[in-house]
Formats: C-alpha cells, sequence, structure tokens
C-alpha cells in the first residue's frame, strides 16, 4: 500500500481528477465529499476510490471524519484541501449567510482539515498540505467578496504554515487555478463564456480539471520536496502573480 492522499470535495469536478490522478500515481485515496450521495457512489463504483461524507466547515466531523480514514487506510500522508462552494452576489445585497457559508467552508475548512493531521505529519516527519485556491483570490472578482476573500485567505495560510512545517519534513503549497470545464463552468450561459470569459484567458481556452491534478501529483511526490510556500498559477496566462 502506497502513501494515503485524502482529497476534499474529492468526486466531482476538479476534485475527482485529482483523486484519479494521484491513485494512478500509487497513492492509496480517500475522497470526501459533503452531500451528493448519488454522485459519490457512481465516482466510487466507476474508480474504486473510497469515499466519506462529512462537512469541511465542521471541525468535530473532519475529526471523526479523518480518524475513520485513517483506522480503514493508514495515516494521511498528502491532504488535497480542494471542497468549495460559491454563494455569488454583490456585495450591497449581500448576506452575512453567504459570507459565513463561503468563509466557513472555503477558508476556515482548511484549518478544520489540516489541523487534525498536522501532529501526525510532524511526528511522521513527512507530509504534503497541497490548497486549491483561485484566481479570483489572486486579483478578486465582482460579485464574490465572500469567495475572493476565503481563496485570498487560502494563500496566506499556505505561506504560513509552510514556515512551520518546513523543518517537519511538511511542505504546504497552494494552486490557484482559473477558469476550468468542470460541469459548473460549463453550465455557463454560452455566450457568456465564448464572449466574455474565453477572451480574458490568453491561451483561448477553458482549462482542464486534469491539468489541475497534474499540477497535485508533482506538489504531493517527492521530487517536489523542496517546493513549500509556493502559489502555483494554473490559468492559461489570465493573471500573472
Amino acid at each position: 500500500m502506497g502513501k494515503v492522499a485524502l482529497v476534499t470535495g474529492g468526486s466531482r469536478g476538479i476534485g475527482a481528477a485529482i483523486s484519479k490522478a494521484l491513485k494512478d500515481a500509487g497513492y492509496t485515496v480517500a475522497a470526501n465529499y459533503a452531500g451528493n450521495d448519488e454522485a459519490a457512489k457512481k465516482f466510487s463504483d466507476e474508480t474504486g476510490i473510497a469515499t466519506y461524507k462529512w462537512s469541511v466547515a465542521d471541525y468535530d466531523a473532519c475529526v471523526a471524519g479523518i480518524a475513520k480514514v485513517e483506522a480503514e487506510l493508514g495515516p494521511v500522508d498528502v491532504l488535497v484541501n480542494n471542497a468549495g462552494i460559491t454563494r455569488d452576489g454583490m456585495f450591497h445585497r449581500m448576506t452575512p449567510e453567504q459570507w459565513n457559508d463561503v468563509i466557513n467552508t472555503n477558508l476556515t475548512g482548511l484549518f478544520n482539515m489540516t489541523h487534525p493531521v498536522w501532529t501526525g505529519m510532524r511526528d511522521r516527519k513527512f507530509g504534503r498540505v497541497i490548497n486549491i485556491s483561485s484566481v479570483n483570490g489572486q486579483k478578486g472578482q465582482a460579485g464574490q467578496a465572500n469567495y475572493s476573500a476565503a481563496k485570498a485567505g487560502d494563500i496566506g495560510f499556505t505561506r504560513a504554515l509552510a514556515q512551520e512545517g518546513a523543518r517537519a519534513g511538511i511542505t504546504v503549497n497552494a494552486i490557484c487555478p482559473g477558469y476550468i470545464g468542470t460541469d459548473m463552468v460549463k453550465a455557463i450561459d454560452e455566450k457568456v463564456l465564448t464572449e466574455r470569459i474565453i477572451p480574458q484567458i490568453p491561451v483561448g481556452r477553458l482549462g482542464e480539471p486534469e491539468e489541475i491534478a497534474r499540477c497535485v501529483v508533482f506538489l504531493a511526490s517527492d521530487d517536489a520536496g523542496f517546493i513549500t510556500g509556493s502559489t502555483v498559477s494554473a490559468n492559461g496566462g489570465q493573471f500573472f502573480s
């Protein structure tokens, strides 16, 4: 059995691509999901990857869920914090609930998931924490004050924690995808995609989930042991940091 990788939001979209790529690279993978039982079952049936249900916004649920994963598969060596939600709206109409839902999942979720595995990684002198942020955490986006704030916070979390983990053999890095061709993005009105979104991307196309997954596989590998506190921008040239 290879190293154990836990991917949050790991049964759909970018997360599913990450889970599959890590499995193909030899990891024993656990895919967390929050609510779509049907999609999770289909994913497990098709890939053989075990799925585990809990909300990353709930610290106690994360502690219990991680304990179950480790009891069944072994200690978590690689944690991919991918789970995220959107509750978009212009700021003057944004509700406290919209703000808190996004912050609690997309930012506090990183604490809730990383904190329970951190001591074990320190004790074993090895760990990989890979946080999926966003281009909109780098540049901001109208209608996404909550999402952009959370994703920018993910980058700050990455940089601070990388300094704490370095001497314990733990690397902490972030990936900032641009517009990726997931079902959610492809559901956007075609005219909006072709006239407003894709023209902003110098390479002239949406990214593929597998392109983000390949970044994760590299950062999880032994070859990336000297890379920590970094932000990988995978956005087709849309934004340079």
